[in-house]
């Protein structure tokens, strides 16, 4: 059955696009999506459907019709997955590299929602839509580390709130190039969508959104860095973006910081088959028990195998990072 969901818009917003407006509140839903459901009267404002250039204003009734999930159009396939804590309102698992989040261009078969249709058997959160059911955020195709996934409507919804409000922590752990001389730092820099190559991102103060990066270095290594790196927002690549915007791209990101990888590849005789960043801590309220909970994912073995090589080159004691963590 679908579901509603009724909320009251506390401060009017002028010069803003309902469209806009939603899309900030929902994360997980592409404005396309919004622009469908609005286009198929399932969003309504004072019990009216409205255009998505309504301005929204204060003490205004929205109520957002999330039609029941389709995703059965989408045949499950079975894939082992690293399951790190299940529920019967969610799932969190720790993502391998190289897997897609969701069916897109190129990618329409074996992704991970694909696998979860298995897994779950259908049980998943349809506020995604078709070809993302369950999926609250994402991660790049060749990003690991752990992921939440909602099996309810209600879980999705809850979990999605948190990370529009930026109450959910996120820690990464990744190489970069170069040795960075600081021990600690914040980065403060906007993200927009690139000009010209519409599938990248890059800083821009004068087009881009709010974009926070604060990071520590855990250690100095022949050539490359490793940090920790926590997210105060979550623009696409934000990582990826700030690092190459300090001039220590991450290791292996052929797509921010192809040049400084060549010269890491050169000296260190080896090419890294992918960026080296690892989602290794998500912690947030569980959205129906209320219950503050936090998952750290394992390192995949590449990103271990080459922390292990880097630290032999510089004689350090293996593994003395990872027994620390």
């Amino acid at each position: 059955m679908p579901s509603l969901e009724r909320f009251v818009i506390e401060q009017s917003r002028p010069g803003e696009r309902l469209d806009v407006f939603l899309r900030q509140r929902y994360p997980a839903m592409s404005r396309s999506a919004i622009l469908r459901l609005m286009e198929q009267g399932c969003i309504r404002v004072n019990g009216r459907r409205v255009k998505p250039t309504h301005t929204p204003r204060a003490g205004e009734l929205v109520e957002v019709e999330w039609p029941e999930p389709v995703a059965a159009t989408l045949q499950p396939v079975f894939m082992p997955l690293d399951i790190l804590y299940e529920d019967e309102w969610l799932l969190v698992l720790n993502k391998p590299p190289g897997l897609v989040v969701h069916p897109a261009a190129g990618h329409e078969t074996h992704t991970l929602v694909h696998a979860l249709l298995h897994h779950c058997a259908g049980r998943l959160s349809g506020v995604g839509g078709v070809c993302r059911p369950g999926i609250v955020h994402r991660l790049d195709k060749d990003t690991s580390g752990v992921m939440v996934v909602a099996k309810t409507d209600a879980a999705h919804l809850g979990l999605a709130r948190q990370f529009a409000r930026r109450q959910v922590n996120k820690v990464y752990h990744a190489l970069v190039c170069g040795w960075l001389q600081q021990d600690h730092g914040e980065i403060h820099a906007a993200i927009a969508r690139h000009p010209s190559h519409r599938k990248c991102m890059t800083v821009s103060e004068e087009r881009g959104r709010l974009a926070h990066t604060s990071f520590r270095v855990l250690e100095r290594l022949p050539e490359a860095t490793l940090v920790e790196a926590e997210l105060h927002t979550g623009r696409t690549h934000q990582i990826r973006v700030h690092f190459q915007h300090i001039g220590h791209p991450v290791v292996g990101d052929r797509t921010y910081g192809a040049r400084a990888n060549r010269r890491l590849s050169e000296r260190l005789g080896f090419d890294p088959p992918r960026q080296m960043l690892h989602a290794s801590r998500l912690s947030l309220v569980h959205p129906i028990s209320g219950e503050l909970m936090s998952w750290d994912a394992p390192w995949p073995g590449d990103l271990d195998d080459l922390v292990r090589l880097l630290r032999a080159r510089a004689g350090a004691a293996a593994g003395s990072f990872r027994t620390s963590v």
